[in-house]
């Protein structure tokens, strides 16, 4: 059933590429041979409309196929829309490179009067696949929106049944009921453990132990088993997935990251001999060297763009007590190696002179009153730009933390070092679902293992737009 309604989606999405590609086709003639908002040399005329429609077939081949190859047309109902649109500008990319490959080859017949072999217009084909980004992702945008409306109303609902209702399943559970514009809803969970037999978490009830599971997907109409057992369980999971395997579900493993974090493998060599190495993380070799050009241009461009204001937030900080502009703190980041953080000083000077290092908590009394504004809008943080621009961090990663907190965390919060595997960041991961400041350690901790584990540049994009949605404030600790 559930392929069923897979073919049904693709379908339609399919359907609203072919309209996108063939809009973008009209108005990128439109703009170059009508509008001409790039001029035609003077000994160029406008070529035959003709010609250029042998392009729509073939254009309606290759993008579907590579949309196809780039996953576009799987459903992927917890994919966010900078993702989608992440993915959809590098098929587009690729296919016009597989377009103009292809027109390399074709050498179509001169027309009369011509004064050389005619060519298709590079301008021309740069307005193509501008407009079809833009075409095609706005349709695809809609229809997103016209599934989403529809699962809200209860239509093309896929149920899922949770394994294991411990703390990641009932965690993943909630987040399921959360988010109803997904299309899923949890029929309940399946549990060996007798205490939890009879019981209901968040309205979802405990239907029966792992071993009836054949029976309560068949008796409950499941489409998707979500399993969410210990890793120490690996038989039991296998015997799940045999069993899921057989009723034609869908199957997903929600690992507990904390254990599943020190069993990134890669293979290495040491002359001859296959080494498997427990600590690979992406973060790698042209990776490292990727982000670290997305973070120089970035903060370049951001300081530059900021220096007319930067002299007015320091005379402001300055006029209220006359103490220094900067705060300097000292922070722990990648490797463990300290360096001094730059802030803007949102307290007063020797503030934690009685205290010692404390966590900063809401409307704390030692701060400033412009303090306080920078505090809330998150400005005192701009300082860290040139942070990232000298090396020390990256706009996006695990916030770093002071030496104090860190040597006390990584006695008591399982896995804690792993988070300076990588760069500390303005922002990232925890910081933009919520977990930032005097939050669960544990959880800002898994949050920063799943960063870790599973970078790319298109989850920092993601973060970063996150981080511009929901505002700066979010960043704020």
């Amino acid at each position: 059933m559930f392929q069923q309604r897979n073919r049904e989606t693709a379908s339609l999405f399919l359907l609203g590429d072919v309209v996108g590609l063939t809009t973008a086709f009209f108005a990128a003639w439109w703009f170059r041979f009508e509008a001409q908002i790039v001029p035609l040399a003077a000994d160029k005329e406008v070529p035959d409309f003709e010609r250029y429609l042998l392009l729509i077939p073939v254009a309606l081949v290759i993008w579907p196929i590579v949309f196809y190859f780039h996953g576009l047309y799987r459903s992927r109902r917890g994919f966010s829309r900078i993702e989608d649109l992440f993915t959809q500008v590098v098929a587009h990319g690729l296919s016009m490179v597989m377009l103009a490959g292809l027109m390399t080859f074709y050498r179509p017949e001169r027309a009369p009067g011509d004064p050389g072999p005619f060519t298709y217009s590079r301008v021309y084909l740069v307005l193509f696949v501008l407009s079809s980004v833009v075409l095609v992702g706005a349709v695809r945008l809609l229809l997103r929106s016209y599934l989403r409306r529809r699962r809200l109303k209860g239509h093309n609902i896929r149920r899922v049944l949770v394994a294991g209702a411990g703390e990641v399943g009932r965690d993943i559970a909630r987040k399921i009921q959360r988010h109803r514009e997904l299309g899923f809803e949890v029929a309940g969970f399946i549990d060996d453990d007798p205490g939890v037999r009879q019981s209901s978490f968040y309205g979802m009830p405990v239907l029966g132990a792992a071993t009836d599971a054949a029976a309560i997907i068949e008796e409950h109409n499941i489409d998707q088993l979500m399993i969410a057992l210990p890793m120490q369980a690996h038989k039991k999971i296998s015997r799940l997935m045999e069993t899921a395997e057989k009723e034609g579900l869908e199957t997903r493993l929600v690992p507990n990251l904390l254990q599943y974090a020190t069993l990134r493998a890669g293979l290495e060599d040491l002359d001859g001999t296959p080494v498997i190495n427990l600590s690979q993380v992406p973060l790698e070799g042209w990776h490292s060297l990727a982000k670290r050009v997305m973070d120089v241009t970035l903060t370049g461009t951001a300081m530059i763009a900021l220096l007319p204001f930067l002299p007015l937030i320091a005379a402001l900080i300055w006029f209220e007590d006359r103490g220094p502009i900067f705060y300097r703190q000292e922070r722990m980041g990648l490797d463990g190696r300290s360096f001094m953080m730059l802030k803007f000083r949102s307290m007063f000077v020797d503030a934690e002179s009685a205290s010692g290092p404390v966590w900063a908590i809401e409307s704390d009394p030692r701060r400033t009153r412009i303090g306080s504004l920078l505090r809330r809008t998150s400005i005192d943080e701009l300082p860290q730009l040139w942070n990232v621009f000298r090396g020390d961090m990256s706009i996006v990663g695990p916030r770093p933390e002071r030496p104090t907190f860190v040597h006390e965390f990584k006695h008591k919060v399982p896995n804690y070092m792993l988070r300076h595997r990588v760069k500390s960041g303005i922002t990232g991961w925890a910081q933009v679902h919520g977990w930032r400041g005097n939050t669960s350690i544990r959880k800002r901790i898994q949050y920063d293992i799943y960063y870790i584990q599973n970078w790319s540049l298109r989850l920092d994009i993601k973060i970063l737009w996150m981080t511009v949605r929901q505002g700066l404030a979010t960043n704020a600790y």
